[in-house]
């Protein structure tokens, strides 16, 4: 069942799975959200109300946003303020778990609504500031194929180049990876949709990396070691977290991972979460979430089969 949650601007599509403490799951850009396919039975297994969401102009969610500032772009303070809004619908307070750019998103969520957000797991994120490290891209083969990749992908506009970073993004794959990315590029064929994506990739993590100091919440930071996107991924994890106040992140790494670290290894990054909801967030937030489950009704929004 999808369900669809008006927010300012537009529809956000989502699924709602299991009962209990709120954990909102948002994908990065050039995706939809079956990327969590994997790992959303694990999580409601688990005793959480997962709701796992398509951002701003992918997936199912409506196209043809306006961003926030004016301009033809898709922000992570625009995916930051559709979360919060998709949380209030809910009955926060929730746990965002935030893929590359929602990684960023949510970062701010928890900087601006610190009474909505309880915590934030960030997989993959672009959350920092980035530069192009021209050394790096000498030294370290997989940094060199992915940003020539993404490099191309923003130059030509090809959906076909987008495939071939994803093949480096994932350096093994899931049983049903065919299956999957045939969906993804059924998506970005529909009129509109890789226009929307163009958008995402258009801006960048300045905003996020501006609220890190900001974030007063628990935060776990997960990267895998072989990550194209960064030169080093542990070194990028351990940045985010040391531009947070002191106590609050920490960083865990999953060895032979790439940029896609639920969709490739999701028990292991479902155990990671699970570990850190566990151990890391006051059985406060555990009650509240309950009671917020009880008190909401799940399926206020449109529902299509």
């Amino acid at each position: 069942m999808t369900e669809f949650v008006s927010v300012s601007g537009g529809r956000i599509a989502c699924d709602v799975s299991g009962d209990g403490p709120l954990l909102v799951l948002s994908h990065g850009m050039g995706e939809h959200r079956q990327v969590f396919r994997h790992m959303v039975p694990l999580l409601a297994a688990a005793g959480y109300r997962v709701v796992n969401v398509d951002i701003r102009g992918h997936g199912e969610s409506s196209p043809n946003w306006a961003s926030e500032t004016g301009k033809s772009a898709i922000s992570r303070t625009d995916v930051a303020g559709d979360l919060i809004e998709v949380i209030a619908h809910f009955g926060g307070p929730a746990v965002i778990v935030g893929h590359s750019i929602s990684g960023g998103a949510a970062t701010i969520a928890a900087a601006t609504a610190p009474d909505l957000v309880s915590g934030i797991v960030e997989l993959g994120p672009f959350t920092l500031t980035q530069h192009m490290e021209l050394l790096a891209m000498l030294r370290v083969r997989r940094y060199r194929r992915g940003m020539i990749r993404l490099g191309l992908l923003f130059a030509l506009r090809s959906p076909r180049i987008w495939f071939r970073y994803l093949d480096i993004a994932y350096p093994t794959k899931p049983d049903d990876y065919t299956e999957y990315m045939a969906g993804v590029a059924a998506i970005l064929r529909e009129p509109g949709r890789m226009a929307e994506f163009m958008k995402a990739g258009a801006t960048t993590p300045a905003d996020a990396h501006a609220q890190l100091p900001y974030v007063a919440c628990p935060a776990l930071v997960i990267m895998g070691t072989l990550d194209p996107d960064f030169p080093d991924p542990r070194v990028e994890a351990e940045s985010i977290v040391e531009a947070m106040r002191p106590g609050i992140g920490r960083v865990a790494m999953l060895d032979g991972a790439g940029h896609y670290p639920h969709g490739q290894m999701p028990g292991a990054t479902a155990e990671l979460i699970l570990d850190f909801l566990s151990t890391r967030l006051p059985r406060s937030w555990a009650q509240r979430g309950h009671r917020a489950a009880e008190g909401t009704r799940v399926g206020d929004g449109h529902r299509v089969g």
